[in-house]
């Protein structure tokens, strides 16, 4: 009884991809609740700086791959479980979905480890929301009955077995946190006989106002457009559906070249208080 009445809760949620106006109204009513946000790198600064309540404590434990500055995930744990059992209401934000491509496993087990109670609330994923704001329907009729999300940051990830399937199979791909090995993941699936008829879109910054989305053939892409560099985060959309995209295109390009996310080097783990 003494532990329920003393130990607060953990709501993990999805912030979305990038537009502020795709968070849920679950999660606002839950951020406007909150004593404590913890939020991911890829949340917006719009929903934290508007949304959450204006005395909330704000932790920024951005993430981004291959950089030292990174937060680690232990860290992480401790700053949920040490404000939970201080009786806290505690809303750990994500970037798109909260259970798609995240840590939240680690999070469940140290939560549950210490008998702290929590929510899951989901959000729009980042495959959702590029294809909607690239104008792709991942599932158009006569084009595609499945998609598959995956992610390629390392190319060992996936044996040349799966390489194998992926460059035959019908189905709509959609690669998170791949951009770096970009080249090379075109390069395989070339290799392992991807049909003419597929294309790829490379969406920048999705949903964001700094957004852009360059299509071409994945044959196409693998003879002109190697060696470019993308901004973070990019998702990759590969399969016959991505050929709609120039046709059905309703946000042009931005023109402005700058990260809508900051970087993690200038994230690191800081307190924000609003009085």
């Amino acid at each position: 009884m003494n532990r329920k009445q003393h130990t607060g809760k953990v709501i993990l949620a999805g912030a979305g991809p990038g537009d502020p106006e795709l968070l849920t109204l679950k999660a606002l009513r839950y951020l406007q609740q909150a004593d404590v946000v913890i939020a991911d790198r890829l949340v917006s600064e719009v929903i934290l700086d508007e949304y959450v309540n204006k005395r909330a404590i704000i932790l920024h434990t951005g993430k981004q791959s291959g950089k030292g500055a990174s937060t680690p995930q232990t860290v992480i744990n401790e700053l949920l479980v040490d404000y939970a059992l201080q009786g806290k209401l505690v809303v750990r934000l994500k970037g798109g979905d909260a259970s798609v491509f995240s840590n939240i496993l680690d999070e469940l087990q140290v939560l549950r480890a210490h008998h702290i109670e929590y929510e899951i609330i989901p959000g729009v994923t980042a495959a959702l929301g590029a294809a909607a704001y690239a104008g792709i329907p991942l599932t158009a009729r006569n084009y595609s009955t499945a998609i598959r999300f995956l992610t390629c940051y390392r190319m060992d990830l996936l044996s040349e077995r799966h390489w194998q399937d992926l460059a035959q199979t019908e189905d709509t791909l959609v690669f998170y946190m791949s951009s770096e090995p970009l080249d090379s993941l075109v390069e395989k699936l070339v290799c392992h006989g991807i049909a003419a008829d597929r294309f790829i879109s490379v969406i920048e910054q999705a949903t964001t106002p700094m957004q852009k989305v360059t299509t071409s053939t994945v044959h196409e892409y693998a003879k002109n457009t190697k060696e470019s560099a993308y901004a973070s985060p990019t998702l990759v959309i590969i399969g016959k559906v991505a050929s709609l995209q120039q046709e059905f295109a309703w946000l042009p390009d931005s023109e402005i070249r700058e990260d809508y996310f900051k970087p993690v080097e200038k994230n690191k783990p800081a307190k924000v208080t609003r009085a």
